[in-house]
């Protein structure tokens, strides 16, 4: 018998100072089994970072043919594609041949660093990539079948509260579009 997903409630208040985006968002979020606690919070963040009311979460390890999160127009065209870790330069290729813009966020410090000493190189030529790394200690603290969190962003960082713990996530920029 396979080992089916855990669903998870997510509500989540969300200021960005620094793209004036100010909403609150309920959300139903599948963790795929193989998917850790920090994993499942770096796609939670991801999708903070670039919330709106059409961005939304994919069927993502399921899935070679869909990003972790994306935002269509519609007409059902991509116009944002989030992927996480490391992927490699032909997905990169297709994912920025198939979407007006394309994020890619990694994670574990150690592997990013080695895969963008191989990669950044190659990647400049796509005009529409940004690579970013997440710095976020501890963020699997707050994982809990149904959360409530509050999002503060500002100056590029980003401040993320629930009843127990608050967080201070940072981002580096490593490639910008």
């Amino acid at each position: 018998m396979a080992i089916s997903s855990t669903i998870n409630k997510v509500s989540i208040n969300i200021a960005d100072m620094d793209r004036h985006y100010y909403q609150s968002h309920d959300l139903t979020v599948a963790q795929h089994p193989s998917e850790t606690d920090f994993r499942f919070m770096i796609r939670l963040i991801a999708f903070m970072l670039n919330a709106s009311e059409s961005l939304g979460f994919t069927r993502g390890l399921s899935s070679d043919d869909e990003p972790d999160v994306w935002e269509k127009d519609l007409t059902d065209e991509i116009e944002l594609w989030i992927d996480l870790g490391q992927p490699d330069e032909k997905r990169i290729r297709k994912a920025c041949g198939r979407s007006r813009q394309v994020k890619i966020y990694t994670y574990n410090e150690r592997k990013a660093k080695v895969w963008w000493e191989q990669q950044h190189q190659k990647l400049e030529r796509f005009s529409n990539l940004s690579v970013y790394h997440i710095n976020a200690p501890n963020i699997e603290a707050l994982v809990n079948r149904s959360m409530q969190l509050t999002c503060n962003i500002q100056d590029g960082e980003m401040y993320l509260t629930d009843d127990n713990e608050n967080l201070i996530i940072t981002l580096d920029k490593l490639q910008q579009s």
